[in-house]
């Protein structure tokens, strides 16, 4: 999973001992070894969960104990039940590997009609029509076929241990990329499908209608797969299924409980990683602005450089507008998953915060929103809304050494879990450290 450059130099350069899986022989894959060690809060601890994972990029639970895990290259649904991995997968099938694409984000659903309960695990990936299709025996040459089928959302029902009756929802672009695929999906609370997908390295997302295909936004569809009501920015298809646009690539979106609205984390160039508070219609900017600065002209981070309000962006006829990011990072760190603990497992006073991580540190960041909720609650060096450097960062930040973190999600138990793509494996976070 690249953020921000391809993977493949990535995975070389930060994952760089132990052993090499059969499906990537020339990238080692562990980022970092030992334990990860929850440094603010000496009252809690990490736990190990399942590890021997092959590049897991997003999870979710079907219940206590009971987790999906995606697998990036193989294009396989693991489950993990009482952290013991399944001899058989739930689910196989064709991916596209090459840099960001692969099986690439989950998200579970319990329908009730009458006596019967059916569970909806819908998977979003860039189906091929083999594995791993799309890696060309050159850069300057690729065979014929070798495109992918294109980033799609399918829902399956979970019977006897496999995910089975696909129901495909979503048919969007991959190409150019192969990068910006996007793919986290989280289920609203009005039990409609957000995802996101980048805008596929394809230039002008602020040039006109023609640039709303499917790619660079936020989509929204009813769990058919259907367009909810009349659409935000316009009423025909693909224009009807965005909730959002104008974004370079996002691995992370969630609802705030308390107030039910919508957040992300968006991926920089080589600056302006960024946390949005995502209102309907809103348009992140990219390729104007990245972060709080204009995309063009000096790279430094002197506040002069800082742009308000960005001209020139396609808005729609006004139905799109744009807004700030509520916190960026100047030096890129990819961030990753968002999300809101909605438990006091660890007390009241991270309640319905903010978690977030990252890929090219593994960190774990915490956040408290303001009184409205309408951003960060920040103090001290951080109060302008804009991490500089890791001298100011280090303010916010909550756990290290989790790898190159992929997803995070609050189990039944209320605890957080993180999982790691470069590790290979999923965490817990309990109280009884230090202070136990």
């Amino acid at each position: 999973m690249k953020i921000g450059t391809p993977i493949l130099i990535i995975l070389f350069s930060i994952l760089i001992f132990n052993f090499v899986p059969s499906h990537q022989s020339t990238a080692p894959r562990i980022v970092k070894t030992g334990t990860p060690t929850i440094i603010k809060d000496s009252n809690l601890k990490v736990e190990l969960v399942s590890s021997g994972l092959e590049l897991p990029t997003s999870m979710a639970f079907l219940g206590p104990d009971d987790i999906l895990v995606l697998e990036k290259e193989n294009g396989i649904v693991q489950r993990i039940v009482n952290g013991n991995l399944l001899p058989e997968p739930l689910l196989d099938v064709n991916v596209a590997n090459k840099n960001e694409r692969g099986m690439l984000g989950i998200a579970v659903a319990k329908n009730q009609t009458g006596p019967t309960v059916s569970t909806y695990v819908f998977v979003y990936f860039t189906e091929s029509i083999a594995d791993g299709n799309d890696i060309c025996p050159t850069e300057s040459h690729c065979d014929p076929g070798t495109d992918p089928l294109g980033n799609r959302l399918y829902r399956y029902e979970l019977i006897n241990d496999k995910l089975v009756n696909p129901k495909l929802l979503l048919d969007l672009p991959a190409t150019p990329g192969p990068g910006h695929n996007g793919g986290a999906i989280a289920i609203g609370p009005d039990s409609n499908l957000y995802i996101p997908i980048g805008e596929l390295l394809k230039a002008g997302l602020q040039k006109g209608l023609s640039s709303a295909d499917g790619r660079g936004g936020i989509l929204r569809v009813t769990q058919n797969g259907e367009a909810v009501g009349g659409g935000i920015l316009g009423n025909t298809y693909p224009l009807d299924l965005y909730y959002a646009y104008g974004m370079r690539n996002s691995f992370g979106i969630d609802f705030d409980p308390i107030t039910g609205k919508l957040w992300d984390t968006e991926n920089g160039p080589k600056k302006g990683d960024e946390i949005n508070l995502v209102e309907p219609g809103f348009n992140s900017g990219w390729a104007t602005v990245a972060g709080m600065w204009s995309r063009k002209g000096d790279s430094s981070s002197d506040p002069s450089n800082i742009v308000q309000n960005p001209v020139n962006l396609f808005d729609f006829g006004g139905k799109a507008k744009y807004s700030a990011p509520e916190f960026s990072w100047f030096h890129i760190v990819g961030p990753t998953a968002i999300k809101f603990l909605t438990s006091d497992k660890y007390g009241k006073q991270y309640q319905n915060d903010m978690f977030v991580g990252d890929f090219h540190n593994g960190n774990l960041y915490h956040f408290k929103l303001n009184k409205d909720r309408t951003g960060l609650a920040l103090v001290g060096s951080l109060a302008d809304n804009i991490a500089i450097d890791q001298t100011e960062l280090s303010t916010a930040i909550f756990g290290n050494e989790f790898g190159s973190i992929t997803d995070l999600e609050v189990g039944p138990d209320g605890y957080l879990y993180v999982l790691s793509i470069g590790l290979g494996a999923i965490y817990r976070i309990v109280p009884g450290g230090i202070a136990e």
